[in-house]
Parts: structure tokens; sequence; C-alpha cells
């Protein structure tokens, strides 16, 4: 049904591609709601659910020539059909084509299916080809009746198979798409057909076909077509739609980002004499780079738009300090600061260093976690209602009801990929006052590759702390089999005998907190009895706050020897005297997590190792893996290797992906397109700001409520 047909079929129902799926063929009110799950609710919606792959149906394979893997099409006559019984009731029928034989199995199958599949009938199936008990087999083929003398009837595309959900077949979803794509070719632009929102110029710059043209070749690539290129999303119809879906995630962050800056803010501009007081007071002398970013920090504060600003700073490269420094800006200028991290030990961690600095300047730091309780927490609450507390250090317990800040001027949240986006829009919500947002600083130690940046946070402005305080000598990085553990044992006994303290970092696959702590507990007095003439400390997120602050005191005063922790020391505890790390079963956790680990040794002026310490066999993304850490201590570069090991929505965490779930980009495979993307957006922002919504309202539907953090 295409051209004069299709117009005179939309014609006659009235049907456009902006009607509702409900006015579609097959279509009724529970099928609507099936298709809500995927985003479907108008018929263009459809053009815009695009294949994940495709099948080639249109070549009959000999029966006798399958193997095991096989995805094909082949046809023949049913000799025989029974039922067997056995712990599932099942219908088998056995097809032959002359050249061989196969089974074909069925689980659920009704008694007119039964009938419909006796023998003599002939069937054309398609499925994929299995090893079964006695005989190759194909389970739950698709399947239809044939005339064996009709002439053979091939297929004129690939068929697209499409992502689906529950009650929602592909058989289904491409009769829906036919329909769509019939009133595509029946319809132009001007009468509700396929909107070309991309300009003239950019397409012939850039060589991209019309955006209909490539749709209806998506949806229905020719037989001839290369299953190779379209697999690899190299073809010239894909990059069409590729570019656009890139650039409607770009404009969406780009518009959030001007909403941002429309909202209002209080100017942070005092002359900065608390931060020189701190500067004078410290051990050390910032490098250039703290200071570059400090300087930048203070020139966004002091505006009446909130800032925006994630600052990127390797493992042990002073973010710390650069965030205090930051606080004293908002303290000076009349407002509270509010220091939001993502688990106790880091926020105490945060709170122990941020009182050490600041209460000889005569400025009260408040404590709020979910673990505060009765009398202290009544104290932390009143200190901060009251603006009595000038900064305030705290978990996720800080968006709780009960907390009301008095004059929040700076919000700072670290490791801001650990938040999920609900929890971030609370904060900043929270601290809205008179119509006037907190400024933001967001910091992170997980370097963030120059691919998801311009993806990901196109709507923040980026700072990074690319140098190392003077001092610092690269920890060297071994990779072992726990084959050895004596060896590793004799290591630990020899750099403790000598001096230095170690680090012993146990880790579970399981994600249970109990388990991870009761293996570590384990693994401590497995040490201890190894280790006898070695003082042995053991810390865990179940310990109380009061506990594993002694635990950790002791040790950063040198009276413990070895620490046998959980990750929860991955982020923040800082023991210059520390110059060995051992992490045990390393092939379990992430490039990025295992490079935040070993930041935790070589803070001295020792030279450090961390022993990365496996249980064979490795996998070959498992060697990848530890194989990078060895080679490199950059930490871009180690993000650029996770996402090529991992993908984007790995490394931003699930949470945070909420926006970057792609239909047909691929921010690995696609980034060479993000520079014209970029450009693009530009472009439409200043010359055709009409075209941006609609763009955004094609890819990303109702998820640009996310957008909004």
């Amino acid at each position: 049904m295409h051209g004069a047909v299709g117009e005179e079929v939309a014609a006659e129902a009235g049907l456009t591609l902006a009607s509702t799926v409900i006015a579609l063929k097959g279509v009724g009110p529970r099928m609507v709601e099936r298709l809500e799950r995927l985003h479907i609710r108008r018929v263009e919606d459809l053009l815009f659910h695009l294949p994940s792959h495709y099948q080639d149906r249109s070549r009959i394979a000999p029966i006798g020539s399958l193997r095991p893997g096989d995805e094909v099409a082949i046809q023949g006559e049913i000799l025989l059909t029974e039922i067997k019984y056995g712990r599932r009731r099942m219908l088998l029928s056995r097809l032959s084509d002359g050249t061989g034989a196969i089974t074909l199995r069925f689980f659920n199958f009704s008694h007119m299916q039964q009938q419909g599949l006796a023998a003599g009938v002939w069937l054309r199936c398609f499925g994929e080809v299995r090893k079964g008990p006695a005989t190759l087999e194909m389970a739950h083929p698709e399947y239809q009746r044939i005339d064996p003398a009709a002439p053979l009837a091939v297929g004129e595309h690939l068929t697209p198979v499409y992502p689906a959900t529950e009650g929602v077949r592909q058989l289904t979803l491409r009769a829906l798409v036919e329909q769509a794509l019939n009133l595509l070719s029946g319809e132009s632009a001007s009468t509700g057909g396929l909107m070309e929102l991309l300009p003239e110029t950019v397409l012939s710059k850039f060589h991209l076909p019309p955006l209909a043209e490539a749709v209806a070749y998506i949806h229905r690539p020719p037989v001839d077509a290369d299953v190779r290129i379209l697999r690899e999303g190299a073809h010239a119809m894909q990059k069409r739609l590729i570019f656009e879906e890139l650039l409607a995630h770009q404009l969406s962050l780009r518009l959030m980002r001007e909403r941002k800056r429309r909202h209002a803010a209080p100017r942070l501009d005092a002359p900065g004499r608390l931060r020189a007081a701190l500067m004078e007071k410290l051990p050390f002398t910032l490098t250039g780079a703290q200071e570059r970013v400090i300087a930048e920090l203070c020139a966004d504060m002091a505006r009446d738009a909130p800032m925006q600003r994630l600052v990127q700073g390797d493992v042990g490269s002073g973010k710390t300090v650069v965030a205090a420094a930051a606080a004293l800006q908002a303290v000076e200028s009349g407002f509270q600061t509010v220091i939001m991290a993502p688990t106790e030990l880091l926020a105490e961690q945060h709170h122990a260093n941020f009182n050490a600095w600041l209460e000889p300047l005569g400025i009260r730091v408040a404590w709020l976690s979910g673990k505060s309780k009765g009398r202290m927490r009544r104290e932390a609450l009143e200190a901060i209602a009251g603006g009595v507390a000038q900064v305030v250090v705290g978990t996720h317990a800080l968006f709780q009801d009960d907390v009301v800040f008095a004059r929040p001027g700076l919000v700072i949240i670290d490791e801001q990929h650990r938040f999920g986006v609900h929890q971030r829009l609370a904060l900043r919500e929270k601290g809205r006052q008179g119509g006037r947002f907190p400024h933001q600083l967001i910091m992170t130690a997980t370097p963030i590759p120059r691919t998801l940046m311009m993806s990901a946070y196109a709507d923040l402005d980026s700072s990074i702390i690319d140098e190392l305080p003077p001092g610092r000598q690269p920890v060297t990085t071994v990779v072992i089999s726990d084959q050895r553990r004596d060896a590793v044992l004799q290591r630990v006994r020899h750099a403790c005998g000598a001096g230095r303290q170690a680090y012993w970092v146990c880790t579970l696959i399981e994600e249970s907190e109990a388990l991870q702590c009761q293996a570590a507990a384990e693994t401590a007095q497995l040490l201890s009895e190894a280790l006898p003439e070695l003082s042995i400390a053991l810390v865990h997120g179940r310990l109380k706050a009061d506990e594993k602050a002694r635990v950790m005191a002791a040790f950063k005063a040198g009276e413990t020897d070895l620490l046998v922790a959980t990750t929860v020391i991955e982020v923040g505890v800082d023991v210059p005297k520390a110059s060995l790390m051992i992490i045990e079963n390393a092939e379990r956790l992430g490039l990025a997590q295992l490079h935040q680990l070993r930041g935790r040794v070589g803070r001295g002026a020792e030279q450090s190792t961390c022993v990365l310490m496996y249980r064979g066999p490795l996998s070959e993304r498992g060697r990848a893996r530890l194989a990078a850490l060895r080679e490199t201590s950059d930490g871009f570069e180690i993000a650029r290797r996770d996402l090529e090991l991992r993908g984007p929505g790995e490394v931003l965490g699930t949470r945070q992906a909420g926006a970057l779930r792609f239909r047909v980009a691929d921010l690995l495979r696609d980034q060479a397109l993000l520079p014209q993307v970029a450009e693009t957006a530009r472009l439409l922002l200043e010359r055709y700001p009409e075209r941006v919504k609609p763009i955004i309202r094609r890819w990303l539907g109702r998820r640009t409520r996310y957008t909004a953090v």
C-alpha cells in the first residue's frame, strides 16, 4: 500500500503521523498501554522506534545445510506431529525438504495449532537452529502455511527486529510500523508528514540524506543491503538518524544550561579574607592548577546567576582544599555552604578536614547523616536552621524534610555520579529561597572522557585540576595471581617491618553489605594468624561512626600497621605513611574503582606499590582492565579505556544515564560526529530556535523532564 493508495487510506481515515496510535488498525486500549511502555504514543513515534537488528528471510536455506546457531528461513513438508509428555507437555513436528529434516518444538500450544500442523502440511519457518537431544531443532519458530506449487515469494527487504515489551510481539510491531510507513509515503510535511528539521545547509555540508528517506530505509533495508555495515551502525542512512539523535540530546542539555542561567542566585563576592587566612595556615602550598580552579569558582560565584561547575581532579590532586576555599567565599559573603558526600565514611572524612581547617577561623561546621540520632541530631538541625552552622557536611540525610537551611549560598556535591537524578534535584530545590537558587559545585575524582563531557555534561562548565602536589611519585602497580598469596604476605611483612603501613582491601561480588563485612572480618582474622607480629585493624561499612573514626585515627597516627577494609576506603582517606595496597579479587572491580582505591597510597614521599591480586582464570575483559591499571596512572587515560570496556551508561552509572539511553546512537562508536553535532546545535539555537524543541521532543519525548536537574 504505497503512493496514491497510501494517500487514499490516510484521507479516508483522517489519519496523520500526529494521530494517537489508537487510530491505527489493530490497536485497542490495552495495546495503547503496552505501547506506552515503549514510549510510543503517536503514529510518528513508531517511525522512531528503530530496529535493533535485522534478519534475512529472503533466502530459503536447505535443511541439510543447517548448523547450530544459524538464524534462517526454511520450508518443507510436515512428516509427523506428536505430543510428548515429560516435565512439560510439548508439541513436536518433524519437517523435511528432501535435503534433510528438523524438529519444530512448541511448549505453549493450542488444540487448533496442533491440528494446523498435521502431516502433509507445507510450512515456511524462521528461527534459530539449535542442537536437540536427537536432531537439530527450532524452538517456537515463526511459521506460515504455504502452497508448495506456488512460485517462491521472497521478501523485498530485510526483516527488522524491534525493541519489544511484554504483550507486544514482533509481528504486531512490524504491522504497526508498516501502517506508519505507508502513511509516511502518502504524506508531505505540509499535510502533517515527517518534518525535516535540519537546515538544508547542514544536510549538504555533512552529506546527510533527507530524514523521510533515512527512516524508510532503516525500517525496510533492501535484501541486498550490507547487513555487516548496518550491524556496525555505519550506513549513511543510519548516520543521518544518529546525527539528529545526538543533536537532540545536545540541544536539551544546552537549553537546560540556559534555563539555569536565567535563575537568580546570591552574589558571593566577598573580598576573600577568610580564604587568605586559610592559605596562610595550611602546611603546604597550593599547586598552580588548584589556584586556577579556585579563581574560576570565585568568578562564577560573584555573578547573580547560579554557578554550575564540575571540578574534575585525579585521585590525590587536592579537590577538598579547593572546595574549602569555595565554602569560605560563601561564608564570608554571609551564606551557608552545604557539602554532600555519597557515603558515611567520605562525609566523615570531609567533616574532619573542614573542621580542622575552618574551626580555627571561627567557623562552625555541622555534621548530619542518617545515623545522627536523638539530641545530637536535634542540636545539628537547630544550628543549621538558625544559621549558627555556617558549613554543613552530610550524606543524603541532608535533603530530608526536617532539614531547613538558614541562608544556603553554595551546594557542593562530591562524587556526584553516585547520586540519583532526583536526589540532586531535591537538594537544589531545598536550597531555593525567595526565587534564588544556590550555586552548585560538583566534584569528581573519576575523570570524565571528553566524549562524555560533550554529551552528558554539556549543561555544566568544567574545570580540571591537572597537576599533582609536588613530591608525589607515581604508584607502581603489580598484577599477581592469588596462587602467590604467600609472596604477597611476605611483601606486607617486609613493608610494615620497615616502618611503612599497608591496606588490604576485600572485594566481594555480592551486593550485600553484611556479607562484605563478614568477608573482611574473616580476612582480618586469617591475616592476624599469618602475620602475628603486625598490628592489624578492620574497618567496614557496618561499624558505628565513632568506632570507624577511632580505627581510622589510629591508622593515620601510625598505631596500626595493616588496615583490612572493604571498598568503603575507596575515597577520601589520606594516610601519607601508607605505601602498600593489596586489592583482593581485583578482577571483580571496574577500572575507575580500582584507580580510586590505588589513589589511597602514594600520598607521602615513599615509593608506593599497589598489588592487584586476582583469582584465575581471567576473562578477556578482566585481563584488559588489570593491564590498563599496570600500564598507566593517568586518570583520563583510564577513564577513556573504561569507556571503551564498559560503555557510557555504566561509566556514568545507570541512575545518571537516564537521559543517555539512545535509540540508534552510540557515544563511543559515534564520537567523531560530536564536533559537527555541537556546531549544528549552536547554529539552530542562534538562527532556527523554532526547530529546537520539536527535535528534542521527537527523540527524547517525556524523558526531557530529567534534564531539569
